[in-house]
């Protein structure tokens, strides 16, 4: 067991605790269900998701590099999924994104041993808080119904901050608002741009959540699989 260096304890939410991926899929299967889109779209929900995917990742990142507003990304991503099938529905588009934005927030899958590593964390008398780029009511929603809000103490948000990781000035926000410093702090995430990099860059140690075993030339403070082996760092 290590001596303890840290103080604070920053968690990215989605894809590290929160399974964004298997929640996600889900709330989409209820609104292409509530929406009748086999139907409209003549097509099956896998097909459908799999387009959908695709153009949620591109516009994300249109989004967490400025060229597009969170209410774009919202509703553009049924959209464009919805012209795949040559249905040009911008009504439509957004009726969709705000079921998919009320239903999503309601789900709980956690990745192993989430609940149990907070509740570590927790207990050894670190102050954990949230960094997300999720938007503020959402991100909310989901920390909530999850049963896990009551850990936190701080969650910034890029919308609260108006700054996005791995932009520097989010987590100088995150520092100022937990009163403590760089040297203190970890951050721990699954992203190697916004997370890790980001993180890095400004100062923080920063524990890679490689959830997926990807391979990266990046050189985190820390390296883990699962969740569980932060009680081997921390």
């Amino acid at each position: 067991m290590t001596t303890k260096r840290y103080e604070h304890i920053f968690f990215d939410l989605d894809h590290t605790l929160w399974d964004f991926d298997a929640n996600a899929q889900l709330t989409m299967k209820a609104v292409f269900e509530d929406f009748e889109l086999d139907h409209k779209l003549a097509c099956g929900f896998e097909d459908f998701f799999e387009k959908y995917a695709v153009h949620n990742k591109l516009l994300w990142e249109r989004y967490q590099k400025g060229f597009i507003t969170a209410d774009e990304l919202k509703w553009r991503r049924m959209w464009r999924t919805l012209l795949d099938y040559k249905i040009g529905d911008e009504e439509l588009s957004k009726k969709m994104s705000a079921a998919f934005l009320e239903i999503l927030p309601t789900q709980q899958g956690m990745f192993p041993h989430a609940h149990e590593i907070l509740a570590y964390l927790s207990q050894k008398k670190y102050s954990i808080h949230l960094i997300t780029n999720g938007f503020e009511k959402t991100q909310w929603n989901k920390i909530r119904n999850s049963k896990i809000d009551h850990f936190f103490t701080h969650v910034i948000t890029s919308e609260a901050s108006n700054s996005m990781k791995p932009e520097k000035e989010i987590f100088e926000y995150a520092i100022r608002k937990a009163g403590t410093t760089m040297s203190a702090s970890i951050m721990i995430g699954d992203n190697l741009e916004a997370d890790i990099t980001g993180a890095l860059n400004a100062g923080m140690d920063a524990i890679f959540v490689n959830h997926i075993k990807a391979s990266t030339d990046i050189k985190p403070t820390h390296i883990i699989h699962d969740l569980k082996e932060l009680e081997n760092i921390l």
